[in-house]
């Protein structure tokens, strides 16, 4: 029950005990029911599925998020005894982040599935897909080194800019191994690393002009990584920039080395008569 007095009446505790009460037949004075005196409370009581309810909340700086709720889970089942009947439930922020990290693992495993599967029936060379996969590390090296340079931490935000940048580098592997494909079987050269370089130099500049225009367009968001709002596509646009240097150097440099190897010979398509 919430009583609000006029504001003459507020501060007079003795004249709370005058306010009537309505009984049967007859109206008594309130200090008559229950003694009156100025205390501390809780100005509401929640509740949540049939039980009471409170909310401790705090915010994380300067650390990942999932680690500070790990370390307090650890601290309170280690110092705090709770009574019967309560128990300790971390939700927020926290909990959304660690299910939408559950989502995206799963869903990164089936994408790479069916674009294994998508490889296989673009290429004909049965070990190209998984050269494409052989070059996702590439990404995940200078993303990991922006992430712990930066110090944004294994954020859900870095964690969706590591797949994007899979992507990225994903789609430029396939550039350079599409063109190998074409320069033996369409234009007819032997399979030679001065092929396989003249085809490196020739996806250079499509590769280059990819990672550029995505760098340009997330640099605004990764100068802007302390401002808020920005939890989720700073992060995002860390990892993806430090994916993508290592990405576009390496698929350039070492992709055409592990398809010398890795490749097997190509054979050159017979002359038309």
């Amino acid at each position: 029950v919430v009583l609000i007095l006029s504001p003459g009446e507020r501060s007079r505790i003795d004249a709370l005990g005058e306010l009537l009460i309505a009984g049967p037949g007859t109206r008594v004075p309130l200090k008559r029911l229950a003694t009156i005196a100025p205390s501390e409370g809780r100005a509401a009581v929640q509740h949540e599925s049939g039980r009471r309810r409170v909310a401790v909340t705090f915010n994380v700086s300067g650390r990942a998020l999932q680690a500070t709720v790990g370390e307090a889970r650890r601290a309170i089942a280690a110092r705090v005894r709770l009574p019967a009947g309560v128990d300790v439930a971390f939700g927020g922020e926290a909990d959304a982040e660690r299910s939408a990290r559950r989502e995206l693992a799963a869903d990164t495993v089936v994408a790479l599935a069916l674009i294994l599967l998508v490889l296989g029936l673009a290429f004909r060379r049965r070990r190209y897909p998984w050269l494409v996969l052989a070059g996702l590390p590439f990404c995940l090296v200078g993303a990991v080194f922006a992430i712990g340079a930066s110090g944004v931490g294994l954020s859900l935000g870095a964690l969706v800019g590591l797949v994007t940048v899979f992507g990225v580098g994903a789609r430029n592997s396939i550039l350079l191994l599409a063109h190998y494909e074409h320069l033996v079987d369409t234009e007819g050269l032997p399979w030679t690393r001065e092929t396989l370089r003249r085809g490196a130099a020739e996806r250079l500049v499509p590769i280059l002009m990819t990672a550029l225009v995505t760098a340009l367009g997330l640099v605004p968001l990764a100068l802007g990584l302390a401002r808020p709002g920005h939890e989720i596509e700073g992060p995002m646009a860390v990892a993806v920039l430090g994916g993508l240097a290592t990405s576009t150097l390496l698929n350039l440099v070492l992709l055409p080395e592990l398809v010398w190897r890795f490749g097997g010979s190509l054979p050159v398509p017979a002359a038309k008569g």
